[in-house]
């Protein structure tokens, strides 16, 4: 009380007397007797002053166009020539995304073009900080990677499953190439002659990708999108393929969480020959292996 008074002391003395009254009125009004001036400043308390926000558990990001290693860039981005040729050299040295603070994001991206088409990678890494009264920096981050999920229509993870490995991946959805479903074999003929008529758009990979002229081929299963058990705290897989006229590419998007620090991880390839379509399993396996390069490299502590 001696504290709301030093506070209103330019007010008249009629308006201070009644300030006071009013107060201790309310004092009074938790409880008969004494006990009641002993319970009154805990309440204010807890509704004045939030509880301290905890920092982050990481406070430096890595190198990104160093911390990949050349090993793992030969596999993703392969035929790139051989180490001492200025040109593999310039690409397998990559370019830094260009930040505006580099204590709270940093990236690199790879760029292939050969002859047989191009391959684009890049890696980016934010350092999360909470700026919100009570919320930690990991709290913050995991808020942050709720929204990213939620954009990219990641389906929630069933109890007991373990959807990382690609091997245990589920099932593609029944397609017109299913010989024990002549029907819907037939089915999906007259679909593909009626989307035929209609743009083509990128479609999620766990679904059957937008009808071309000349169906490209694919040999491989689709994995589509989905979370990931084995990667950080939190992360998922976006798989994107878009068919179309003369544009066939892949993109698949890798993002997990460490505490708080998020990595995205972006693998794109986009064959010369439209015919061959991007394997599902070839890109998200390779960027899997990256993303547990990474965790191991500088989040394993």
């Amino acid at each position: 009380m001696q504290r709301k008074a030093h506070r209103l002391v330019a007010a008249p003395v009629a308006g201070l007397a009644a300030a006071v009254l009013a107060a201790g009125l309310a004092g009074c009004s938790g409880g008969s007797g004494g006990s009641g001036g002993d319970d009154d400043p805990k309440p204010g308390l807890g509704e004045s002053a939030a509880p301290a926000a905890e920092p982050g558990k990481y406070h430096s990001l890595p190198e990104p166009c160093g911390y990949v290693s050349r090993e793992t860039l030969r596999r993703m981005l392969p035929g790139g020539g051989e180490d001492g040729d200025p040109d593999a050299e310039k690409l397998y040295r990559g370019q830094p995304t260009i930040t505006y603070d580099a204590d709270r994001r940093v990236g690199c991206r790879w760029n292939q073009e050969t002859p047989d088409g191009t391959r684009r990678l890049s890696v980016d890494f934010e350092r999360v900080v909470s700026y919100q009264a009570g919320v930690s920096d990991e709290e913050r981050a995991r808020q942050l990677y709720d929204k990213l999920a939620d954009a990219a229509h990641i389906p929630e993870a069933s109890s007991g499953s373990s959807p990382s490995s690609p091997a245990k991946a589920p099932s593609p959805p029944p397609s017109g190439k299913d010989k024990g479903t002549p029907k819907d074999s037939k089915g999906a003929k007259d679909a593909k002659s009626k989307g035929a008529k209609n743009d083509p758009k990128a479609t999620d990979a766990s679904s059957r990708p937008a009808a071309t002229a000349t169906p490209p081929a694919r040999d491989e299963p689709e994995l589509g999108s989905r979370p990931l058990d084995d990667v950080g705290d939190d992360a998922f897989v976006s798989d994107r393929l878009t068919s179309g006229g003369a544009d066939v590419h892949r993109d698949v998007t890798l993002v997990f969480r460490a505490a708080n620090i998020l990595v995205t991880i972006v693998y794109h390839q986009q064959p010369t020959d439209r015919t061959r379509v991007p394997g599902s399993q070839d890109l998200q396996g390779k960027a899997h292996g990256l993303a547990r390069e990474i965790e191991a490299g500088h989040f394993s502590n």
